[in-house]
């Protein structure tokens, strides 16, 4: 069954850096996403910490807080049919060396924590992240 959903993505700060930007995005868009919103920023620690809030109490947490807020990153919101479950297939493994070729983190990640790209897991997570980066975005489904 198809349904049109919303999802949040997020390139990382060497995806930044790297000038990986319109690849990514490109790839969301030519795959038939709309992209909803995006931005340009740079995360502060809070947000960051906010962002991976799951992650708190793990060993890995304070260096992806610090690393994630460490340079700009790109937020945005993609909507299509099954966008969380496909974004997360186009975005490959966690981890570069696992992703199946042809993903984003397969073709540009460098290791676990810098490998390019955040998508949302849930639905659940996507309406988490998208109203805390875009605030109301997702308000106008209810």
């Amino acid at each position: 069954m198809t349904m049109i959903e919303r999802t949040f993505l997020m390139i990382k700060p060497e995806g930044v850096e790297r000038g990986l930007i319109g690849e990514i995005i490109g790839r969301f868009e030519r795959r038939g996403f709309k992209i909803l919103a995006l931005n340009l920023t740079r995360l502060s620690r809070e947000q960051a910490e906010r962002q991976y809030e799951e992650h708190r109490g793990k060993e890995f947490f304070n260096d992806l807080v610090s690393y994630i807020s460490s340079a700009p990153v790109v937020t945005f919101v993609i909507e299509g049919e099954n966008a969380i479950a496909i974004a997360r297939e186009m975005a490959g493994a966690t981890d570069p060396r696992q992703a199946r070729p042809g993903t984003i983190r397969a073709d540009y990640g460098i290791d676990v924590q810098r490998n390019v790209i955040h998508a949302s897991d849930s639905e659940e997570s996507a309406r988490r992240e998208i109203a805390l980066h875009f605030g109301d975005l997702m308000k106008e489904d209810e």
